[in-house]
């Protein structure tokens, strides 16, 4: 089976009514777009991604970091967006193809995975919300007539489909108006098979579901504390946070030294709960020898990212008699910030001193010690 996935982002987000526009309103530091794609995230069975995003709105993705992704503008209508997707993938041997709405941007693992073990066999699947409360027909002014809600339900995305299929159907009624991509099926009498959707797969139509699923995103928070001192010694150059300082001697240690980003990635580490650098980066590994820590800094992000994890902030003490850290606090949190793939205003360093006692005081050593906030993106 060849999968793709479309998502579309072409809506002209009026009843959003907001400036920005829908799919970039950002929660949990990351937009609304790229909580639909880390929805998807992990799926193997998926083998390319295509995003349908509005002309008007090329500047908002263009600052986002969307790697391995077909972008493409949408037309009109999000019939006209769905076509030009298909018509993009029609001659990449796709077999199956998942069709979202990047305004639903809270799809669990669990529904995608339904839908695409359904249309292994069928035509089509689509998510259904049954209706739980009393269902009436109304008009502007008054109810007329009750309805039986045993048979009633919502329908969600992602919706699954055999590709030929689809295809055919949205090039037949390209001009026409659907509410969704079943509905293209049902008005053949085809069947669509069904998967049990979930009330926190909503939709984003207005301010309000925007506040519902910020609610919905709420994560707890996780702390970690990283420690580490080194001895000051002659011939090294001094790394602290990732800088060069000029100094007469550098920290000792089977890397760089940089007590700093130890303590950093030990903070890290620990909210995670994957271990510390010692584990990671043993003393023992050869390869490791005067390795820039900041190396290692990235290959520990990589981690913390696989495992869905997002850096709140990061908070650092740099205890040294000398060199004083405020000339290069700045300089250190610009490179950490870049490693970390945070904002700058995320990391505050600090320096401080023992007041001339003990190794540190006698500037025979410099410590660092730091405390980093998580959540998880689940």
């Amino acid at each position: 089976m060849s999968l793709f996935l479309i998502l579309l982002a072409a809506g002209d987000s009026k009843r959003f009514k907001s400036s920005t526009p829908k799919p970039y309103h950002v929660v949990n530091n990351k937009t609304v777009l790229e909580h639909s794609l880390n929805s998807f995230k992990g799926i193997k069975e998926i083998r390319q991604t295509v995003i349908v995003y509005n002309s008007k709105h090329k500047k908002y993705l263009s600052k986002l970091k969307i790697k391995n992704a077909i972008k493409i503008v949408g037309g009109k209508t999000r019939q006209q967006s769905t076509f030009a997707a298909l018509k993009k993938i029609k001659k990449m041997n796709c077999s199956k193809v998942l069709i979202h709405d990047v305004a639903r941007p809270n799809p669990s693992k669990k529904i995608i995975k339904k839908i695409i073990k359904k249309i292994k066999k069928n035509n089509a699947a689509v998510p259904i919300v049954k209706v739980n409360d009393a269902a009436k027909r109304f008009d502007k002014k008054s109810i007329f007539k009750n309805i039986k809600r045993e048979s009633l339900g919502f329908s969600q995305t992602p919706q699954g489909f055999k590709f030929n299929k689809i295809f055919e159907k949205h090039k037949e009624h390209i001009n026409d108006t659907f509410d969704d991509d079943s509905a293209l099926f049902t008005l053949y009498g085809e069947k669509v098979f069904i998967v049990s959707g979930e009330k926190s797969n909503l939709k984003l139509t207005n301010k309000e579901d925007l506040e519902i699923f910020k609610s919905l995103k709420k994560r707890e928070t996780y702390i970690g504390i990283g420690f580490d001192v080194h001895r000051l010694v002659k011939k090294k150059k001094l790394y602290l946070g990732g800088v060069n300082i000029p100094f007469p001697s550098g920290l000792e240690g089977h890397s760089d030294g940089d007590a700093v980003l130890h303590s950093v990635m030990d903070s890290l580490l620990g909210a995670c709960r994957l271990g510390d650098i010692g584990k990671l980066f043993s003393d023992k590994n050869k390869k490791l020898k005067n390795i820039r820590s900041t190396i290692l800094l990235k290959r520990v992000i990589k981690l913390i990212k696989s495992k869905n994890f997002i850096i709140n902030n990061i908070d650092v003490n740099v205890i040294a008699q000398k060199p004083k850290i405020k000339k290069y606090s700045k300089k250190m949190i610009l490179i950490m910030s870049k490693l970390c793939e945070v904002n700058p205003s995320q990391i505050n360093i600090k320096g401080k001193t023992t007041e001339k006692l003990g190794l540190i005081g006698r500037e025979k050593a410099i410590a660092a010690e730091a405390i980093s906030s998580v959540t998880k993106n689940d």
